[in-house]
């Protein structure tokens, strides 16, 4: 775990609960807070009797873990009103950036959580030459899209099949004509579902100051699959026909399959637009990530 925020501290909390994990590795840009959570795991560990053990470590010493979770965040204050994920560019690009180089040449899974996550997931991909470099958003999407049509449709959420893809941001494109409710197609109301998009993590972060719950289980549900588990389709983003964004992944015995959704000629069009935003973002990186971390 690289990171010991409210992402960070959920996702190791629950890897102290697993049964298949016997080491969490914590490093953070604050010794104070690392040790704090090692020390909050102990507690943990000792009181259920769990056999995972937690201690803190240096990013360079992570090389050996099966996979590391990259979940830091920059201090700087975010006052967008739109594009509020694609706000921590500048603050976080620097940080990723210097923790690629440290695991150059790294061989296991990596999982990046930090915000613009797309973005952030191709630099960390690019600056550590790793192969097999995730990240999560577009996961959490999809399942709030999901409860979010069930809701409104008034069916059961398991009866519900979609996904969301491209940018985990204001750019993200909802699945709509490839969606199928009981296997089914169905009439999505894509203005209410946008709506609540866009609302849902705004309560979220209102009554809690950061989402924590929803992100750390998409990373543990993108562990499970990309360490062989479990297999299963997540949306995950990933370097595909010389873009990153958000597709669905088949994952099957830890390895993934690229299944682009059928999309109609608006769904295209959407994808291609957020598949440029992307891009334009990320050519900004090399002036950005120069100079030391921040976190």
């Amino acid at each position: 775990m690289i990171g010991a925020g409210a992402v960070g501290h959920t996702v190791a909390t629950l890897l102290t609960a697993s049964d298949w994990c016997g080491l969490v590795r914590i490093a953070s840009g604050s010794d104070r807070s690392a040790a704090a959570l090692v020390a909050d795991l102990e507690d943990m560990q000792q009181v259920t009797g769990s056999p995972v053990r937690a201690q803190i470590a240096d990013v360079p010493d992570m090389a050996d873990c099966d996979a590391v979770v990259v979940c830091p965040r920059a201090k700087f204050t975010n006052t967008a009103r739109r594009d509020v994920r694609m706000a921590g560019l500048a603050a976080h690009a620097p940080v990723i950036t210097a923790l690629g180089r440290q695991l150059g040449g790294y061989t296991g899974t990596v999982i990046v959580v930090t915000n613009p996550v797309d973005v952030m997931t191709r630099l960390f991909a690019e600056a550590s030459q790793a192969g097999r470099v995730f990240g999560v958003g577009s996961n959490t999407d999809t399942a709030r899209y999901r409860l979010t049509l069930a809701r409104l449709l008034c069916v059961p959420v398991e009866a519900v099949e979609g996904h969301v893809i491209g940018e985990h941001g204001d750019a993200a494109v909802v699945c709509a004509s490839a969606t199928r409710v009981g296997g089914l197609p169905v009439a999505v109301p894509l203005r209410a579902v946008h709506d609540e998009l866009s609302a849902r993590p705004r309560r979220i972060n209102t009554g809690l100051g950061r989402a924590r719950s929803g992100p750390a289980g998409a990373v543990m549900a993108a562990l499970r699959a990309a360490l062989g588990l479990t297999d299963g389709v997540l949306e995950l983003c990933v370097g595909h026909d010389e873009n990153w964004s958000a597709m669905p992944l088949q994952f099957t015995a830890g390895q993934p399959t690229v299944i682009v959704p059928e999309l109609d000629h608006a769904e295209r069009r959407l994808l291609a637009a957020a598949e440029t935003k992307l891009h334009t973002a990320y050519k900004t990186v090399p002036t950005l990530s120069q100079g030391e971390p921040q976190q």
